[in-house]
């Protein structure tokens, strides 16, 4: 609506913006029990996430060496990979955590809703998604190791069923994301 209609008033005394809030009152009650219900299922989620990054990037595959504290396993491209996305996992869902927090901790008002809320739920959703995807990653980096020599002709194909249940995910989402944007 142009700005220059909003200092008017109607016969009953009230702006666009009144008649607006008033007619959308339920619509933004709804909304923010379902944003609700949505950041603390994400929530718990991500914060499961954060504790499974968090052991896995303290914990070296393969251990330390005894002389020198540096892990066995240093030198090969699992290792690196690994290493890496435990460290994506851990930081994306601490970031997806803190979002959804904002999201729970905010106001829910209706300005909310225009800007700030769809940034935080965009943001957290994408954080989540990132950090799902990179503990898959390290969980099939790290179980590369157990296997060896043995079936790693296999691994490949196994792990690539495996990463289907996050393609699922990201198809799911796909419709919330292009409303969000």
């Amino acid at each position: 609506m142009p700005l220059h209609f909003f200092p008017h008033y109607n016969k009953v005394n009230e702006t666009p913006k009144d008649i607006f809030s008033e007619a959308h009152k339920d619509l933004v009650e709804q909304g923010g029990t379902w944003l609700t219900i949505t950041s603390e299922s994400c929530s718990v989620v991500a914060a499961l996430i954060t504790i499974v990054a968090f052991a896995t990037s303290s914990t070296v595959p393969g251990g330390n060496n005894s002389e020198n504290g540096k892990p066995n396993l240093k030198n090969q491209p699992a290792f690196d990979v690994f290493a890496i996305s435990s460290f994506v996992a851990l930081c994306f869902s601490m970031t997806a955590m803190v979002m959804f927090l904002a999201i729970l901790t905010s106001r829910l008002q209706e300005r909310d809703f225009c800007t700030d809320l769809p940034r935080k739920l965009l943001l957290g959703l994408t954080s989540l998604f990132v950090s799902i995807t990179s503990m898959l990653i390290s969980f099939c980096a790290g179980h590369f190791f157990v296997l060896k020599d043995k079936l790693k002709f296999v691994a490949i194909p196994v792990y690539a069923v495996t990463c289907l249940p996050i393609s699922f995910l990201a198809m799911a989402q796909f419709p919330l994301y292009f409303d969000l944007m």
